[in-house]
């Protein structure tokens, strides 16, 4: 299975950071390149294992996906339940370590293609493209992680 990451440091705690990650609307897309359009599912209002989402990217394929774990501020994991026809499976997973006064963000995508007689082009195709947004995502995050807006929006009280 193909799997493309990238790693930053931002400074702030990892309390924080998880918490930017998992930013929704208006506050995720003042930071996240990829997002048009996101929200929960089934009634959910905030982020849980088994909580499901809905993403449009802003190019307009959308999916949803499921929450797999959700451990402040350590980790999250998420897989796709229904989404763009050319991926077979996609997870997507953050880490965040302590790293003196901020903290090490790691941003991963697994994914595999079909159909599977086009997978091995299209998977290589793949790490490219998709090692390209998550870079883009990843410096759009460390970003937020400075934005005064999203600083806001995600401490306690604030509408994230």
């Amino acid at each position: 299975m193909p799997v493309v990451q990238s790693r930053i440091r931002v400074p702030v705690p990892p309390e924080v950071a998880f918490a930017v990650s998992q930013t929704t609307g208006a506050v995720r897309r003042r930071w996240d390149v990829f997002i048009r359009e996101q929200h929960f599912l089934d009634g959910a209002s905030e982020p849980a294992t088994g909580v499901r989402t809905f993403t449009r990217q802003r190019l307009g394929p959308s999916m949803v996906s499921r929450y797999v774990s959700y451990a402040p501020p350590r980790n999250v994991g998420m897989v796709m339940e229904r989404g763009p026809w050319f991926f077979d499976r996609l997870g997507a997973g953050w880490r965040f370590e302590a790293d003196g006064e901020g903290t090490v963000a790691t941003w991963k995508y697994s994914f595999t293609c079909r159909p599977r007689f086009l997978a091995p082009v299209a998977e290589r195709i793949g790490r490219v493209l998709l090692g390209r947004e998550i870079r883009a995502r990843i410096e759009g995050f460390a970003r937020g992680c400075g934005d005064p807006v999203v600083l806001a929006a995600v401490r306690p009280g604030g509408q994230t």
